[in-house]
């Protein structure tokens, strides 16, 4: 049996792996390291957290001793980085912290792996490191880094560092960059589950600027799809862009989510537009697709009403995520502006 590290297996996209890889590869066991930030929530695991191939440590990526205990005690055989600091709203207001997690983090991971005869490191990153786009073209894997927010500067940061480690010290690595992912246990902070939590309680939705920025979105599991795809077949040393081709602004996503919960358009409120807003970002997933055979399964209309039915039918734990903190974080972010 292969072991792998699964760095943030307690967050969205990360809870979201584990539980693709603990149902559909038996032959796998994960260790999930997760810090339990506001982002990571044991919850998202439910089901999982006893099985028998599933090993979970509470535990910061910042700890060098830590990741090299675990990766000796487990016999790890690769480790998939997704623990990230990940809101650029919350990068705007204190970027200190996306560069200790998203930056030494990664560091720390990487000198440990380095030491360590590991097969693959794959890190998930993101398509804002490429910047901004016009209204043409679409972000391919030879497009120049350009970050425009904290965030996305601190996954930039990552990404080279990832690449050092592989050119100088033989580490085989690979980089994805994936679109704007949605999908069930995504924290409400981020736009989908906020309009779509905002809307159930006929809450105005704070809409930035004119609405009319562009994102490509992807369903979350197939996003891990695709990341399993490149850590089981993808050629060391190559960095995959992962996109669901779903080109939408977001008034058209929110307008989408107000019809199907038959809520009025009124809901909508232009607010203050953030600092340094991308207009657009689009992903050419076209190497990912032809080398290996990986693409979308799911439409946006399809991921859209999975999402809202997942939300709809877990409204408990929505109920206690937005509790608390959330709410002052939220008062903070949109009242006044």
């Amino acid at each position: 049996m292969r072991t792998i590290l699964v760095t943030g297996g307690a967050g969205f996209i990360g809870s979201n792996f584990v539980q693709m890889v603990l149902q559909e590869h038996g032959d796998y066991r994960v260790v999930n390291l997760d810090k339990l930030t506001y982002a990571g929530n044991l919850e998202n695991l439910e089901g999982f957290l006893d099985h028998p191939n599933h090993i979970f440590v509470k535990g910061d990526i910042c700890n060098g001793e830590l990741i090299g205990k675990l990766l000796k005690e487990h016999a790890i055989d690769a480790i998939v980085h997704f623990a990230a600091e990940s809101h650029v709203d919350r990068s705007l207001e204190g970027p200190a912290v996306f560069i200790d997690t998203n930056v030494t983090g990664t560091l720390k991971l990487l000198e440990a792996a380095r030491d360590y005869p590991l097969q693959k490191f794959v890190q998930v990153s993101t398509d804002e490191v490429y910047g901004s786009l016009g209204t043409e073209g679409k972000f391919t894997e030879s497009s120049p880094i350009r970050p425009n927010s904290p965030y996305s500067a601190s996954k930039a940061a990552a990404d080279h560092l990832v690449r050092a480690f592989g050119h100088t010290w033989g580490l085989p690595y690979n980089i994805t960059r994936c679109s704007n992912n949605y999908g069930p246990y995504q924290f409400p902070e981020k736009m989908l589950p906020l309009m779509i939590n905002n809307a159930l309680h006929d809450k105005e939705l704070p809409v930035y600027g004119d609405g009319l920025y562009v994102r490509d979105w992807l369903y979350v599991y197939d996003h891990c799809t695709a990341v399993w795809k490149v850590l089981t077949e993808g050629r060391a040393g190559e960095i995959y862009n992962i996109g669901g081709c779903n080109e939408k602004t977001n008034l058209e996503v929110i307008g989408i989510i107000l019809e199907r919960l038959q809520k009025p358009k009124s809901l909508i409120r232009h607010v203050k537009d953030r600092p340094g807003h991308d207009r657009r970002y689009a992903i050419d997933a076209t190497k990912i697709m032809t080398e290996l055979g990986w693409k979308p399964s799911v439409t946006f209309s399809q991921g859209l009403a999975k999402t809202i039915e997942w939300y709809l039918t877990h409204a408990k734990w929505l109920e206690r995520v937005v509790s608390g903190d959330y709410e002052k974080y939220y008062q903070e972010m949109y009242s006044g502006r």
